[in-house]
């Protein structure tokens, strides 16, 4: 495997493709601690630099398991958390008034962004983070005060660049307009394509990275299953509708464009789904993630595979995906 091509992130080169690491500790089950320190330390040997985490993954738990290779590695990762989803409610007194219909809070208040920053830094074992979110856009709180916070975070020294997750269009250009934005995460893959219409190309106008977070459909598009049965007991996708029984055999239309795709270059499915997603733009970077060795591997190749203009038509005429990517009572959080 040649050297991992890297993309710009908060003005610095990394690996084209990162690490989501919140699959380690939160929702697909956990893993053992010496399993995943030996896929943090395999990442940094094949290039992959972008570790990305939360607070909220596993409770602070996500950021605690990474700490420790962390701390052997510092220079060398770039690292990203985030804020604003609250898993502690005892850590907070905001209330708003889409609570009803979303079952967790979300604070972007100035006040709860230094706490949980320090939180977060404590349990990382750093003084700095190179990337920070705001994990979901506050509906009851401006933007312009979120990311006001954010910069003064990053005149502390405390942050070296500011990103948001999940924020439509206009709230990223009114954010951008207060502090520059180095990056917006949001989900895309063949399965996702919502944002290609408006948030990816402005952020390519505004100069902004576009950190795809579950590029490989949360497993589905790498063909690991074949009937909704094959997910595990305990699995979030267990609740996810496009994992679903009624949506199930429909999304199989889109593995098999990419397994078609995949035959034709001697590789998988998922290498064919991350290429895909590196092509949207050069400022696009995947972050899939990963538990075990040999698919960190299989997904750090996909860097090198180039796919042909007929394999990009090809798989920009799959089937859009069937179900919502959350379920319905999650969706009201996304796209604010």
């Amino acid at each position: 495997m040649s050297i991992m091509t890297t993309r710009l992130l908060g003005g610095r080169p990394v690996g084209a493709i990162g690490l989501g690491c919140m699959g380690m500790s939160f929702a697909y089950g956990v893993a053992e601690p010496a399993d995943a320190h030996a896929v943090l330390e395999r990442a940094l040997e094949l290039g992959i630099d972008h570790w990305d985490t939360a607070d909220m993954y596993g409770a602070g738990a996500n950021e605690e398991l990474i700490a420790p290779v962390l701390a052997r590695h510092r220079a060398r990762v770039f690292l990203a958390t985030k804020c604003g989803n609250v898993f502690d409610r005892t850590l907070t007194s905001h209330q708003h008034k889409v609570q009803a219909e979303v079952p967790f809070i979300v604070d972007g208040t100035p006040a709860y962004i230094r706490q949980c920053l320090d939180r977060s830094l404590a349990r990382l074992g750093t003084d700095y983070v190179d990337l920070y979110y705001q994990h979901r856009v506050d509906p009851d709180v401006p933007i312009e005060e979120t990311v006001g916070e954010l910069g003064r975070q990053v005149q502390a020294g405390k942050i070296r660049a500011i990103g948001l997750s999940e924020a439509s269009a206009s709230t990223i250009r009114r954010a951008h307009a207060v502090h520059p934005v180095a990056a917006v995460q949001s989900e895309l893959s063949l399965w996702t394509r919502d944002y290609l219409a408006d948030v990816v190309p402005l952020c390519a106008e505004l100069g902004i990275a576009f950190v795809a977070y579950s590029p490989l459909g949360r497993g589905f598009l790498t063909g690991a299953f074949r009937a909704p049965e094959d997910v595990p007991e305990g699995d979030w996708r267990r609740v996810n509708p496009r994992f679903a029984e009624a949506a199930f055999a429909a999304n199989l239309a889109i593995v098999e464009v990419a397994q078609a795709v995949a035959a034709r270059h001697q590789a998988t499915p998922a290498q064919v789904a991350l290429a895909w997603t590196l092509a949207q733009g050069e400022h696009i970077l995947p972050i899939p993630g990963t538990k075990k060795l040999k698919y960190l591997e299989e997904n750090a190749a996909a860097a090198d595979l180039e796919l042909s203009a007929d394999d990009l038509s090809d798989l920009n005429q799959a089937p859009l995906a069937v179900g919502t990517r959350y379920p319905e009572h999650f969706m009201p959080a996304h796209n604010i």
